[in-house]
């Protein structure tokens, strides 16, 4: 007969064995999207006046840094990135300060200027910058502006696709499309469209679509990337800060405040996310980073039994 204390001490034993075994079957997975604001050569207002082909001014640089590091993504979907130095000097001071991104991609497409890209912590696999997207436009085909980046994320527990996208600015480029929303229409569901053709059941996927759709909650483009006739595609995530605001665009000259960056799930995703709702970062700082705040997801994902 063994004594108490060895049995207390298998049992103990047991349990955490059991409670490591759980464990590793679930893993938590941040990802965030922000647009940065012109972190490329951009005709902009300083202190010392307007200057052209200007690069993002240092001051900017660091708060937008500490913001980045702040929010702690795992993931991290950029907007309004330059093209690939400007990239790597921003992983590069990252690094310096003690976050590191050792996985990183940028699309290149139509807009010569401003790119989508990604920072990662976790490894990434089949990724494809789709930069020939086109849809009809009064009669014509175009093709969405930024592209779209698609990259699946490895974890120890499975893996999840990212799409990460930037539709067409609200500036006007001819008078019948005022605000080019139809032109963001069209972006949308060409984007959407090649979700579908990546994932033709959508309620069995593990992707998001994120970024800045420069659109609301109830426009087209929102609600084109959320369905396809009667299939559901995504679903669009509420999101707010710790004040329960719900803005992430300021357009200083109006003095404007709009949500148009946006976080959408496959629905078999859903369950996955933290709390039902992703969150708006309002931290110190993030009014001298960018016009933009982060958005901010959590994942709580298991393993498949």
């Amino acid at each position: 007969m063994k004594p108490k204390a060895v049995i207390f001490r298998s049992r103990c034993f047991l349990l955490l064995g059991l409670t490591l075994v759980w464990a590793g079957r679930a893993e938590t997975l941040t990802i965030a999207t922000y647009n940065i604001e012109n972190y490329c050569a951009a005709n902009r207002l300083t202190a010392a006046g307007y200057r052209k082909d200007y690069p993002k001014p240092e001051a900017e640089k660091r708060a937008l840094r500490a913001v980045i590091r702040a929010v702690n993504a795992d993931v991290l979907v950029l907007q309004e990135m330059g093209d690939q130095p400007y990239l790597d000097e921003l992983r590069r001071d990252l690094k310096s300060e003690g976050l590191d991104y050792p996985h990183a991609a940028l699309a290149t497409a139509a807009d010569p200027d401003r790119h989508v890209a990604l920072l990662s912590r976790r490894p990434l696999k089949n990724v494809v910058t789709h930069a020939d997207l086109e849809f009809p436009y009064f009669g014509a085909k175009e093709k969405v502006k930024r592209g779209l980046l698609e990259a699946t994320v490895v974890t120890a527990v499975g893996e999840v696709t990212v799409f990460a996208l930037h539709l067409k600015s609200r500036f006007t480029e001819r008078p019948d499309d005022p605000q080019c929303a139809l032109r963001r229409a069209g972006e949308a569901t060409a984007i959407r469209d090649a979700v579908l053709k990546k994932f033709p059941a959508p309620t069995s996927g593990n992707f998001l679509l994120l970024g800045d759709c420069n659109d609301s909650k109830s426009s087209k483009p929102l609600q084109f990337l959320q369905k396809r006739g009667k299939t559901a595609v995504a679903d669009l995530l509420p999101a707010a800060d710790s004040r329960g605001d719900t803005w992430t665009h300021n357009y200083r000259r109006e003095d404007n405040y709009t949500r148009v960056d946006h976080v959408l799930v496959a629905p078999g995703l859903r369950p996955a996310v933290q709390g039902g709702a992703a969150r708006i970062y309002d931290g110190s700082g993030v009014r001298d980073a960018s016009d933009h705040r982060p958005v901010v997801v959590e994942l709580q994902l298991v393993a498949a039994k």
